[in-house]
């Protein structure tokens, strides 16, 4: 199922991050392992936000993909299913 994942940073907790240098290599390390269609980020409400698009097989998978971003930055995470154009269209035509 295509997912949406994201993350809203604590500031304090992220400037902590950056300022030691590790930021780049959470964030790597983060996408390498969930391995996203699409990765974003930016600001969202005046704080930092990662926006990731993944294909989730099972629920399971949500403690190893949310838990580093709770952990190490402090971020509320939000898991959404998303659909694509095709996705929506499969959906509605089903609807009869």
């Amino acid at each position: 199922m295509r997912v949406l994942l994201k993350a809203t940073l604590d500031t304090e907790k992220s400037n902590e991050v950056i300022r030691s240098g590790r930021m780049e290599a959470l964030i790597k390390e983060t996408v390498d392992r969930i391995g996203p269609e699409a990765a974003y980020f930016g600001t969202i409400d005046g704080r930092r936000t990662a926006l990731l698009v993944f294909d989730m097989q099972d629920s399971s998978q949500m403690p190893p993909i949310g838990e580093p971003f709770l952990m190490e930055l402090n971020a509320e995470v939000d898991l959404c299913p998303i659909m694509n154009g095709d996705d929506l269209a499969k959906g509605l035509s089903q609807l009869g």
